[in-house]
């Protein structure tokens, strides 16, 4: 197995990159700015310059790549076209790339909530809309995948419990991005995870479960 990462820089796809290294997992991370990552990422992780909005740099990337994940998001600005080119046409980039290289699973990390037209977020320029028609592209594209929806993000190690239900059935709480990192990499790893949504949270008062039993719990 061999893994690309795009969004490798960001909060939590750092964190996905330092689970797939720690678990000695050959990782190739997308970036935009390579002497950034070089100060963010591990050593012995390979670095190639591109962005999900240039197909040449994510097709090139892929190459001899197995698997996929993806923790790319728009970050806040006053581009009203921001979340429709990243988190919308990013993503369908990466979708169509994946494809053409063969790739075996794509992992996606979205939002809970991304089927509330209505939620609050949406007034930044219709984020999660934009995750939701990912969400979708992914789904109709062929591909095996694994859509990661987590709560609300964290920077802390809580180790709380993992709380994973099916679509739709989460609207509220939050999750530590390590945990999320976690998931997302236990997703490539329990054939249980395959062509599934799952929203994640996590809950001290929730029971302790393994991997397999949480994938495998979700319809």
């Amino acid at each position: 197995m061999k893994a690309l990462v795009a969004g490798a820089t960001g909060q939590t796809g750092r964190r996905i990159v330092q689970e797939l290294h720690k678990r000695g997992i050959a990782t190739r991370a997308l970036v935009r700015d390579v002497e950034k990552a070089k100060g963010i990422l591990p050593e012995g992780v390979e670095l190639v310059q591109g962005d999900v909005l240039d197909p040449a740099t994510v097709r090139a990337a892929l190459t001899d790549c197995t698997v996929l994940l993806c923790a790319t998001g728009a970050s806040p600005s006053l581009d009203p076209t921001g979340p429709y080119k990243v988190d919308y046409e990013g993503n369908k980039n990466l979708v169509d790339c994946a494809k053409q290289a063969g790739i075996s699973q794509f992992v996606l990390v979205s939002s809970l909530c991304v089927s509330r037209f209505f939620h609050p977020l949406n007034l930044f320029w219709l984020i999660l809309h934009w995750k939701g028609k990912a969400e979708e592209y992914l789904k109709a594209s062929g591909l095996t995948y694994t859509i990661v929806r987590p709560g609300g993000l964290r920077n802390d190690a809580a180790p709380d419990p993992v709380v994973m239900q099916g679509a739709d059935t989460l609207f509220e709480g939050s999750i530590p991005r390590d945990t999320v990192a976690q998931v997302c990499v236990e997703a490539l790893l329990q054939e249980s995870a395959r062509n599934k949504i799952v929203e994640v949270v996590a809950r001290a008062d929730a029971p302790r479960q393994e991997y397999t039993n949480l994938f495998a719990a979700v319809a």
